[in-house]
């Protein structure tokens, strides 16, 4: 699905009144307070304002479901590696889409489709919210490239009411 004229249009205009007061060529690249956070990509998701986060001060690696997945684990490696941070979260959420399909039945659509071979596609979707969550947490924590010291945590995030809650 390819983005419309108008919505480029959109994203342009909206860039170029960004542009006319921005203030941030001075932050430094390394995330001031030294944390990094995997999360789901879910757009009702506003990871900073949900962390009390300013721009600055955290990485954020978003992908669907928010998983452990090979490149957020590579992205969390660089990030504590070579910009200092010190402290992982992963944040998940509820009503969360990855909890509602199955993934034989999107990638036989795809294929029928599009005519894509599908074998290498992997989509993750789970049934256990919380204990996906739990599993993420696992993942890094075993990591062999990431510290045993480098504190890892799970929290939850309710799109019904803003709040969020320790999991693990």
């Amino acid at each position: 699905m390819a983005t419309t004229a108008s919505a480029l249009t959109e994203v342009l205009e909206a860039n170029r009144r960004y542009a006319e007061v921005f203030d941030r060529s001075k932050l430094a690249s390394p995330p001031a307070r030294h944390i990094a956070v995997v999360a789901c990509m879910d757009a009702r998701m506003h990871v900073e304002e949900i962390m009390g986060l300013r721009t600055g001060d955290a990485h954020v690696i978003r992908n669907a479901g928010g998983l452990a997945t090979e490149d957020a684990i590579r992205s969390l490696v660089i990030s504590y590696r070579l910009l200092d941070t010190r402290e992982f979260f992963i944040l998940e959420h509820t009503d969360c889409g990855m909890l509602k399909f199955r993934e034989e039945e999107v990638k036989q659509a795809i294929a029928q489709e599009l005519g894509a071979d599908v074998s290498g596609l992997r989509l993750y979707p789970f049934a256990d919210l919380r204990e996906n969550l739990r599993e993420q947490v696992r993942l890094v924590r075993e990591s062999p490239w990431i510290p045993k010291d480098i504190p890892v945590h799970g929290l939850l995030y309710h799109v019904e009411d803003g709040r969020l809650e320790q999991v693990t």
